[in-house]
């Protein structure tokens, strides 16, 4: 089976790494907002590749419409607001929260496809939650859903306020 025109063994290997990309990238920008740090290449590199990511995932074959082709078109839906919200509007007011809600929840959604096909394509893990609806794989889940709402409410309420924004070098919070 050809995907693109590359092997689905090498589609499947770019697919993933892209994927990773998007996940560690993601975290680096959304530590950055956090502490007020101005990070608009990794930034760039998250939003892209996390796209990318997305983009990728719904070329796999399926015989019917699922819940990884939904989550495929929110998170490339939340990264379009991410994108508008930074590039046009410049975080400006409300724009600033949209954006961290918008990119937080994409990389939610990567991050969780991330962890479900780490427990389904590793053996040490596929053996510590063999079904997959284990409550292990439930408390990762749960865990990885707080620490992601935790980092949003810091960066949407607390934290830097002023910190500067990840790609025009504006304050933040209206001091332009």
């Amino acid at each position: 089976m050809m995907i693109l025109g590359l092997s689905f063994t090498t589609f499947t290997a770019l697919h993933v790494a892209i994927s990773l990309i998007g996940v560690v990238s993601g975290l680096v920008a959304m530590s950055g907002m956090l502490v007020g740090k101005r990070m608009a290449s990794v930034t760039l590199v998250f939003l892209a590749s996390t796209a990318l990511t997305s983009l990728t995932g719904l070329l796999y074959p399926s015989a019917s419409f699922g819940t990884r082709h939904m989550v495929g078109i929110a998170s490339i839906a939340l990264l379009a607001i991410a994108c508008l919200a930074a590039y046009a509007y410049r975080l400006a007011g409300v724009w600033r929260p949209v954006y961290v809600a918008s990119a937080l929840l994409a990389l939610y959604f990567n991050t969780i496809a991330a962890i479900v096909q780490a427990f389904q394509k590793i053996p040490a893990l596929a053996a510590w939650a063999a079904s997959g609806s284990e409550p292990r794989l439930l408390t990762m889940q749960v865990a990885v859903f707080v620490l992601f709402a935790v980092m949003g409410g810091l960066a949407v309420w607390g934290g830097r306020r002023e910190a500067v924004g990840p790609y025009h070098g504006e304050r933040l919070g209206g001091q332009g």
